[in-house]
């Protein structure tokens, strides 16, 4: 289909949509609409009898935003950045009154009620310290948000570990549902890499300033997603100059040299990290900076001993080798990694702001290869590069109204490969792996990886977000956002062999010669979004209601009658390539929160929510002329792509309770249910020669239901803790798009069934501890507790020796991480002396490898055949490691 006619399809559908749209206006005309990256504060101040002060001013001190009450006394200011801030309230004839350390949360309504004292002595003024809700009652779904102070004081180094601690999420799992189901966003704007839905970016701690996690319904605004939702708010500068830093240095130490070999003695670098912050004034009139930039570095706890080199030969027939390494012990599971951040934010044209954000990520690793462990060099390594920057401009057009543009470049760069050069002379010299079956249980002593892969994606992502505050009890948001990608991803150039006079030859092509030869394939598909989103808050009754409509365009074709798909089949309709369709959704949201007193309140939220499969599912292996020589009992050309796959779709529903038992205990309970629908599995085409291929398509499904308890206890002297348990069951038909043509492929029942699915862990549970004496030391403690992942259990080996797909359950474990920090003060210089252990007891074992007879990772049915994996630490969960550093800040 031509892009004008493309373009006509989508107008006319959105034109006849628009009725939805309209209806949600006139229903919830009050409209909460906030950007992804700011909140809202409001209250009402009064005098001491209760009636209403006009005109009372409310100013955030260290800013230019304010505002002024109205004729009942209510006020309200949009538009303010996730974070802290001190409050002045005043007016004439009255006390002044500041609160300090109010907590500003992204896509949040904080409300402060204030009472004004009548001055008795001129110009006094009481400060007095905020404190956090235990329960936020404007909430209408599983919200939470972590601040930076908090992140700072846990035993945690990047997002993926805050993540995981929240409730409902298990191992990147939220609620059950698949990797790749959450769409990660930074400053409300997103860094998911389309071509497998995952972020294209790693962050730390040091870059964070809050992060809002999404595990249940969430709102209009957010789309491409099924689970969730986390958006990362970075840092900014501010017009004072500050730097911080960190250093640390660690190793690991499990003292168990029988499952983690080689890791006896200690070195303090085995990891390490440097990390260094500036930000503050430039010379350039109100405008402000942030730099911050990390190197991070480790050598894992995977060993291997340099005894051959990859060109080493060996004599097959007599059994000789001809060892040539040094036999040094070296790593072989490395990272490195560069990172940084730069911001800058200008003020100076009146009510505007304008910023540019650039976040660098550039890693070099290596993956264990337990196989190459005599021949470490032979491993391969994989390069990383990332680049999310843009601008952001937001103008203010008055007290009650913003909007906000934003114009992001995603860049990511993927590429694994022994040498850039696909007729790099070394790929000859050394050759294809080689291993010998009764030598070292077959370890690979000779060669090097020759697989090449690379993967690209340039995504240009436009985002512009209005938000109105059209009465004190309407907030209206509207706005649209579109991405379009370049895709690339295959061999960059490839090695195969070929037999000549006898001899088996390598040959390196930087092209392919025939179809079925490895290649770079690009694609350029397209995705648009209209949303409104509402939200009423009359007193304490919230109601959050909007619309989503979404528009996809793979932009590829498909043969016209897959059962001639290369027009192989003599005397068959012929098949011709027709365009993919463009795909349409429209997604409603619905959620409000009530007060049952003045100390508990209810939730219920309701919502579809549609995400196309990760792009690498359309495209790869989507060249149906492959199978021009498919026949029945043939080779197999595995599962084919589907470029014109459906947007996946779950229906979620989650009710909830939260109450606040006294001024220290709160706790909050949710059920939760997901229907999953059109989710991507496999399926069969017979052809007109009554030949079967399998193929993706929307054809799985699956449900989710389960409950989250969360009890967090506010500071009581220097202690403050929290507590989460999940129980959920996830079922469904198949955990992998490919389970059902694997298991045709296996000789296995193919049809439906009703499983649980690999990641339906049925408890979790996560604790957090600390004790903190403000400027002096910090203790603090993360307890996880899982009952374990579903297994397929075997009776011996060999056909059909499994029993019920996922009928068993892993052994469940605990992991303990704990943090200790110790602060100093040197006038302008803050520094604090810290150690951190991650995984304090040891566990080995934490949802990883096991032998299905067993149901064990450590024990087989059959040692000799399997004294291999036996041997293999890469089956156990990364040990006890101990980290010792050194913070410091500007005073």
């Amino acid at each position: 289909m031509p892009s004008q006619q493309r373009a006509k399809l989508f107008l006319t559908f959105t034109f006849q949509n628009m009725n939805w749209f309209l209806l949600i206006a006139l229903l919830v005309i009050p409209i909460n609409m906030l950007s992804q990256t700011t909140g809202k504060l409001s209250g009402r101040i009064t005098d001491e009898s209760g009636e209403p002060l006009v005109g009372a001013n409310v100013v955030i001190i260290g800013t230019n935003q304010g505002a002024a009450t109205d004729l009942d006394g209510y006020y309200s200011i949009l538009n303010l950045r996730a974070g802290s801030y001190s409050v002045r309230f005043g007016y004439i004839g009255f006390q002044s009154k500041v609160i300090e350390s109010i907590k500003i949360n992204s896509d949040q309504t904080t409300k402060i009620d204030v009472k004004l004292q009548v001055m008795i002595i001129e110009g006094e003024e009481v400060t007095i310290t905020a404190e956090r809700p235990l329960v936020e009652f404007n909430q209408t779904s599983s919200v939470a948000s972590i601040s930076k102070e908090e992140i700072n004081l846990l035993p945690v180094q990047d997002l993926n570990q805050i993540v995981n601690l929240q409730a409902g999420v298990v191992d990147g799992h939220f609620r059950g549902g698949r990797i790749g189901e959450v769409q990660y966003q930074v400053d409300g704007v997103t860094v998911n890499n389309p071509f497998n839905n995952s972020s294209t970016l790693l962050l730390d701690k040091s870059v964070l300033q809050e992060v809002q996690v999404i595990s249940g319904t969430f709102d209009a605004k957010y789309g491409q997603a099924m689970s969730g939702v986390v958006n990362a708010v970075l840092r900014s500068g501010s017009d004072k100059f500050e730097f911080s830093g960190e250093v640390y240095g660690g190793d690991y130490v499990p003292f168990d040299n029988k499952r983690y070999p080689n890791n006896k003695d200690v070195n303090p670098l085995t990891t390490h990290n440097l990390q260094l912050t500036l930000s503050g004034p430039t010379y350039i009139p109100q405008t402000t900076f942030l730099l911050s930039g990390r190197r991070y570095f480790s050598n894992g706890w995977l060993y291997g001993q340099r005894r051959f080199l990859p060109t080493d030969k060996y004599d097959v027939d007599n059994m000789v080798f001809y060892p040539s390494g040094d036999n040094e012990i070296v790593p072989m599971s490395t990272t490195r990694e560069w990172s940084g951040q730069f911001k800058i934010t200008n003020t100076s044209l009146s009510n505007i702001q304008l910023s540019y954000q650039a976040i660098l990520n550039k890693i070099e690793s290596k993956y264990y290869n337990f196989a190459l462990r005599l021949n470490p060099d032979g491993v391969k390594p994989n390069y990383t590069n990332s680049l999310t920057h843009g601008f952001d401009l937001t103008q203010t057009i008055s007290n009650e109204m913003f909007y906000k543009l934003s114009v992001r470049q995603n860049y990511f760069d993927y590429k694994s490969y022994m040498y850039e050069n696909v007729f790099d002379q070394r790929y000859l010299d050394a050759g294809e792996f080689k291993s010998e079956a009764n030598y070292e249980d077959g370890a690979i002593i000779q060669g090097v990886d020759l697989s090449r892969y690379l993967q690209k994606t340039n995504s240009i992502v436009a985002k512009g977000d209005f938000t109105w505050q059209l009465n004190r009890n309407n907030l209206i948001e509207l706005g649209v956002e579109g991405q379009i990608s370049e895709i690339s991803f295959g061999s960059p150039g490839f090695i195969t062999s070929t037999n000549i006079a006898g001899t088996r030859v390598l040959i390196a092509k930087d092209k392919p010669e025939k179809l079925e030869d490895p290649k770079v394939e690009t694609y350029n598909p397209t995705q648009l979004a209209f949303y409104l989103q509402d939200r009423i808050e009359l007193g304490d009754l919230v109601v959050r209601a909007g619309m989503r409509l979404e528009y996809y365009d793979a932009n590829a074709s498909i043969p016209d009658d897959l059962q001639n798909p290369a027009n192989a089949i003599t005397g068959a309709p012929i098949s011709k390539l027709k365009e993919t369709t463009v795909k349409f959704a429209v997604a409603p949201r619905l959620g409000f929160s009530f007060p049952l007193t003045d100390m508990a309140s209810i939730y219920f939220a309701y919502g579809h929510f549609y995400q196309m499969p990760g792009l690498a599912d359309l495209y790869s292996n989507s060249n149906y002329l492959i199978l021009k020589d498919l026949q029945d009992g043939g080779i197999s050309y595995g599962t084919m792509g589907n470029p014109d796959l459906k947007p996946q779709l779950t229906v979620q529903y989650e009710v909830g309770l939260k109450q606040a038992l006294s001024q220290m205990l709160g706790y909050e309970l949710t059920f939760f249910y997901k229907d999953i629908r059109d989710l991507l599995g496999s399926e069969f085409i017979s052809t007109y020669a009554a030949a079967d291929y399998p193929r993706l398509t929307n054809v799985d499904f699956g449900s989710v239901y389960g409950v989250t308890i969360a009890l967090t206890q506010r500071a009581f002297g220097p202690l403050s803790t929290t507590l989460d348990y999940t129980m959920q069951f996830a079922r469904g038909n198949s955990s992998d798009p490919y389970e059902t043509a694997n298991r045709a492929a296996s000789g296995k029942d193919s049809r439906p069934r009703d499983i649980p699915f690999g990641w339906d862990q049925r408890h979790t549970i996560n604790a957090t501890a600390t004790w903190i004496v403000p400027n002096d030391y910090s203790l603090s403690a993360i307890l996880r507790l899982g009952s374990g992942m579903p297994y397929t259990p075997a009776i011996g080996t060999g056909f059909n020796a499994d029993l019920e797909t996922n009928s068993g359950s892993k052994n469940g474990f605990v992991l303990i991480d704990l943090r200790a920090e110790k602060s100093f003060s040197f006038g302008l210089l803050n520094m604090s002396a810290f150690m951190r252990v991650t995984n304090l007891l040891n566990t080995h074992f934490v949802n990883g490898f096991i032998f299905t007879e067993t149901g064990s990772p450590d024990f087989s049915v059959n040692p000799i055949a399997d004294r291999a994996m036996l041997a293999n630490p890469g089956r156990f969960y990364e040990p006890r490691k101990v980290e010792l550093g050194i913070s410091f800040r500007s005073n």
